[in-house]
């Protein structure tokens, strides 16, 4: 039903229902309630049938009208019917088109229309009750939906796990080029689970194509059924309506052969290293474990019992591969996997050729696969230009595997086009290169290489050089070595030749000299050179010695021979082996010779006058003589010459002087060791007459040694000294310390004095000396670190090297010094010498101090003088006054109450003889030299060192009553007494001026020089002294000397033993006057003074 006949009929309804709702006012009210009634049950029923009436005709009218197209040319439109027109016929009209279509189904197939708007009608027939519908249809409204796609062909590749589809595109029935789009799905297991949903893109071209796809699953092909789907998307440009995918095509599967005896998959498969595969196990048996190597992995349940297991990112496999292993109760199931790398582009591909006959190509692999044997990298090189190709044969077990090629030389053919093709099961790569092969050449060695003469400077070369080289031109270096020289390399071009036998000449060489010859050769347009060939040694033929010996000549040490001295000619100059040397001086009165000096001896010496002489030195070899090499025999005097010093630098010295336009010949500088004795000659060196400077060096130059090096000048009549100089290579520190002594000491000074060092012990020029002091004592003065700044250590800095004494000032008196002494150089310091050193006692000090004691004693002994006088000399009676002497001797022996003066004897009770062999003074002994010595001059200057020294004890006499009736005569014994001597002898005086001063008179002398001959020798003597009357201790009275040892009456005697006597009691045991210091003030007066009765011993 049409809208305007919807609305039409509705209004229809209202206006009938309107009407039978108007009032009645020509019935009375009862009437009028029936009549309303019935008008409302009228009305009721009247709108029921109309509604059902628009109902009716409503279900009647069609809808749903759905328009599609497969192939853009016709259009398929459909739609929906009432339920009650069902199979009626319809009659479709389009538009104003004509005729219109009669049909006896719900959809029809119209041609494409073109763009825009189109009234579509659809009439029921012969169906009442039913309308007409109308539709507007348009491009837009129309869905394209291609037909479902067939697949032709689906097929596997099990080792490879590639499934292969096949399919036909049906472009024939489209208008138009479009592009499409498939989608390709992919499923597992008997419930269809989608594993890889994947597009391809083609493009119709308006014939049917067959299109071939592929896929390789991570999932070996045999672990579970695949099924396959496919459908497709066109996008046609020209189409503006509704695009949509087509139906999925029936699904079509791939499962493994029942028949195969593997339960695991992949067998032995190759991967990449770093991807990811998946394992599985086919089996009725339920899997317990699965492992790849030694690791664990987990189960992926398939169909029934089968199982898989994923392996990410898998490494590299050792050469023998990986297992996989699945474990079953019963049984263990398992497979090897070979893990590695495609093979890399062959890198630094060369080719290059030996002989211009074959070609060989070389390359790097680059990275190893990690595959082998049958899984390795094959190659094949291939030239493009003739189309061959040869493979590479593997060795099995190479110790170092060389990859390289061998490709036959082709006629008439330069340039080759080469291809490298490297291929394992996991890809395949290529390299290429281009090459002109005659610019490629890289010979062989160089053999059999021989040497001939020409002359003594030239020589030819030959050698074998395999290769045919007829097209090319040859580039060999020929090497040239000799002893103590620069290598040479001489290059030369040569035609190559079929035979391989090449000769060149080689020149400028030098006589008899030993050269080492090398060849190697190349192209002219040079790739690279050959190895070198082997060594040929060859010794060039003599020649004439190209110069005479470098020559001197000094004069012997009597002045009357002259030694000519002469270097070995160098071998580039002696141009053989020099048999021997002639040597000639000439003046212009006479000539001298000496012929045949054998080579070994390169000195001569002949006797000559001091004439100027012409001395010429020839040496000869089996050729011929060298030119004479000449020198004057004449030295110029040089008043003006002072000895300088110089230091070298390195292992040279530099010397220099002046330039001097009058030395016309050359300079000489020779020089030798300064130890050495004249003539002294080390060596010399010639430098020309316009040289300023030199350097001169010799491996005989040793670090310490000093060296007189003289510099001469050559004129026409001979040679002059110019300079004198005295040097070192290398200055270092001296080995030795200087010698020095104490010449004096005092209260505040010490005098030092010391010796050169030996020039060979200074070892460099001495600069100074430092000296050091400082106060300590033997074995406790530890002089450590001199060179510091330490406060107790005075240095002193000696740089004036001609002083050899020094005086040490401002020291304390009677104190110990510690001296050291060490001298240096510019190399450094050398050792030290050291000594103790004690300063005398301060005597000023001493003096006021003895002075002050002797006043007090002064005065002390002043009060005490009688007390002194009666103890110490006390009046001692004369005997021939006593009267006791005088009695009768029958009155002496009848009287035993009468005693006389009986004299015992005096025998000693200590006496110590000590015997000395030192030539050094004690100064603390006392020497004690016999009084009745006979002849004291003569021991004395005998033997001065070995002396009795007897330190002396008189006894202590005891007054004893003598025994009745003893002879008293008889009972006396001779008594002597010894003088007391210094050990510190006098000096002797002549004979005439000695002194004596006998002491004569009475008196009691205690002690007396009795000399040994009047109490030991002499009977006389001892009868007088048997005949004495009365008491006579001392005897000889005139040998007494009382002056003290050092009293100038004492020193002044010509005897070398002065006795005196000595002031002391019969009864003392200790000498009253001790020795004097040889520095003690001398008495000037006779006989016994204070001054040295209390003079004190030194060192007390």
């Amino acid at each position: 039903m049409s809208p305007k006949t919807r609305t039409d009929c509705i209004a229809w309804v209202l206006d009938v229902f309107l009407y039978l709702r108007q009032p009645s006012w020509m019935v009375d009210s009862k009437r009028m309630k029936t009549t309303s009634n019935f008008r409302w049950l009228l009305s009721a029923f009247v709108l029921l049938y109309l509604m059902n009436q628009v109902n009716s005709q409503k279900k009647g009218a069609l809808h749903d009208l759905k328009c599609v197209t497969n192939n853009l040319q016709v259009w398929d439109c459909s739609w929906k019917p009432s339920g009650a027109s069902r199979g009626a016929i319809y009659e479709v009209c389009i538009g104003n088109r004509s005729p219109c279509y009669l049909l006896g189904k719900t959809n029809t197939k119209i041609s494409t229309l073109s763009p825009g708007d189109y009234e579509i009608t659809i009439s029921p027939l012969h169906d009442f009750g039913s309308s007409i519908s109308k539709f507007i249809l348009n491009e837009k409204n129309v869905s394209f939906i291609p037909d479902t796609p067939e697949i032709l062909n689906l097929s596997a590749d099990f080792p490879t796990s590639t499934l292969h589809l096949k399919w036909n595109d049906k472009g024939s029935v489209f208008p138009h080029h479009s592009n499409v789009i498939w989608e390709i799905k992919i499923l597992h297991k008997e419930n269809v689970e989608v594993i890889k949903l994947m597009t391809y893109n083609t493009t119709l071209n308006g014939k049917d194509t067959v299109h071939h796809w592929s896929w390789t699953s991570d999932m070996p092909l045999e672990c579970a059924t695949h099924y396959v789907g496919i459908r497709c998307y066109i996008d046609d440009p020209h189409f503006s309506g509704r695009k949509e995918w087509s139906d999925w095509s029936p699904l079509k599967n791939i499962s493994r052969s029942s028949d195969l005896q593997s339960k695991v998959f992949p067998q032995d498969k190759v991967i990449l290293v770093g991807s990811d595969i998946t394992f599985c196990c086919v089996t009725q048996e339920k899997v317990i474990s699965a492992q790849i190597g030694y690791t664990k992995c987990p189960l992926i349940h398939l169909d029934g019992e089968s199982v898989a297991i994923k392996i990410y990112n898998i490494s590299v496999s050792e050469n023998s591969g990986t297992n996989v292993v699945f474990t079953t109760k019963e049984n263990i199931f398992g497979t090897v996997i070979f893990v590695g790398y495609p093979p890399d582009i062959p890198q630094k591909l060369n080719c290059e050729t030996h002989d211009l006959k074959e070609i060989i190509c070389t390359w790097d692999p680059g990275r190893p696969t990690a595959l082998v044997g049958p899984r390795n990298t094959s190659y094949t090189l291939f030239e493009s230009f003739s189309g061959k190709y040869i493979r590479f044969k593997r060795v099995e077990a190479p110790t170092n595997e060389s990859y390289q090629l061998f490709f036959q030389v082709l006629p008439n053919q330069e340039i080759y086009n080469f291809t490298l093709n490297a291929r394992n099961p996991l890809g395949q790569s290529e390299s290429a290169i281009l090459v002109n092969m005659t610019e490629k050449v890289y010979p062989h060695t160089p053999t059999s290489v021989r040497v001939k003469d020409v002359n003594s400077t030239a020589v030819t070369l030959s050698w074998h050089l395999p290769g045919s080289f007829a097209k090319i031109k040859l580039l060999c270096q020929i090497e040239i070595n000799k002893a103590n020289s620069i290598q040479e390399l001489r290059n030369v071009t040569i035609k190559g030749v079929e035979n391989s036998s090449y000769l060149v000449a080689v020149d400028k060489l030098n006589p008899y000299t030993m050269y080492t010859f090398r060849i190697r050769c190349s192209s002219e347009t040079f790739w690279k050179w050959s190895k070198w060939s082997n060594e040929k040694q060859y010794l060039t033929t003599e020649a004439t010695p190209s110069k005479g010996p470098d020559t001197w000549r000094e004069w012997s040490s009597d002045g009357k021979n002259l030694i000519i001295y002469w270097k070995p000619l160098p071998i580039n100059e002696a141009n053989g082996k020099i048999l021997f040397y002639n040597v000639s001086c000439s003046s212009d009165e006479k000539t001298q010779s000496l012929s045949e000096i054998p080579d070994p001896q390169h000195k001569a010496e002949i006797e000559l006058d001091k004439n100027d002489y012409i001395i010429s030195v020839v040496a000869q070899n089996s050729v011929g003589s060298s030119p004479p090499s000449k020198i004057a025999s004449m030295e110029i005097p040089n008043d003006d010459l002072k000895i300088e010093q110089a230091v070298g630098m390195g292992n040279g010295i530099l010397l220099t002087w002046n330039y001097d336009p009058n030395m016309t010949c050359d300079y000489v500088i020779k020089w030798c060791n300064s130890s050495q004795s004249e003539p002294c000659l080390m060596d010399w060196k010639k430098v020309p007459s316009n040289s300023t400077e030199t350097i001169i060096e010799s491996d005989q130059f040793r670090p310490g040694v000093r060296y007189n090096f003289f510099l001469y000048g050559c004129r026409n009549q001979g040679y002059q000294l110019l300079r004198s100089v005295i040097g070192y290579i290398e200055e270092l520190a001296p080995i030795v310390a200087p010698n020095f002594t104490v010449e004096d000491t005092s209260a505040d000074s010490i005098l030092v004095k010391w010796e050169d060092i030996p020039v060979e012990e200074l070892r460099g020029f001495l600069r100074g000396y430092l000296f050091y002091f400082e106060k300590g004592e033997r074995d406790t003065s530890k002089m450590k670190g001199l060179e510091s700044s330490r406060s107790d250590v005075k240095v002193k800095n000696i740089t004036d090297i001609s002083q050899k004494t020094l005086r040490i000032v401002d020291l304390q008196g009677k104190t110990s010094y510690h001296l050291v002494l060490r001298a240096y150089t510019d190399g450094g310091m050398g050792p030290e010498k050291s000594m103790f050193v004690v300063t005398k006692e301060n005597c000023e000090l001493n003096t006021a101090i003895e002075m002050l004691s002797i006043l007090k004693c002064i005065v002390f002994y002043y009060r005490k003088r009688e007390w002194i006088k009666e103890t110490f000399y006390p009046d001692i009676p004369n005997p021939e006054n006593c009267k006791a002497l005088q009695f009768q001797k029958s009155v002496c022996e009848g009287n035993s109450a009468l005693k006389t003066l009986e004299m015992n004897p005096c025998t000693p009770n200590n006496v110590e003889v000590l015997e000395t062999r030192t030539t050094v003074p004690k100064i603390e002994d006392t020497e004690i030299i016999s009084p009745v010595a006979e002849h004291p001059e003569e021991i004395s200057d005998a033997e001065p060192e070995n002396h009795v020294v007897v330190s002396y004890c008189p006894p202590v006499v005891e007054e004893e009553i003598p025994t009745p009736g003893v002879d008293e005569t008889g009972g006396t014994s001779q008594v002597i007494y010894i003088d007391v001597q210094s050990m510190y002898q006098p000096q002797a005086k002549p004979e005439e001026e000695q002194e004596t001063d006998p002491v004569g008179g009475a008196g009691y002398k205690p002690q007396m020089h009795l000399p040994v001959t009047s109490t030991m020798e002499d009977p006389a003597a001892e009868d007088d002294l048997d005949t004495a009357a009365g008491y006579r201790p001392q005897a000889n009275v005139n040998t007494w000397n009382l002056v003290s040892p050092d009293s100038p009456r004492s020193t002044d005697s010509n005897s070398e033993v002065v006795s005196f006597g000595s002031p002391c009691s019969i009864n003392s045991r200790q000498f009253l006057i001790p020795p004097k210091d040889e520095d003690s003030p001398k008495s000037n007066g006779g006989g016994w003074s204070f001054t040295n009765f209390f003079q004190n011993k030194p060192n007390d």
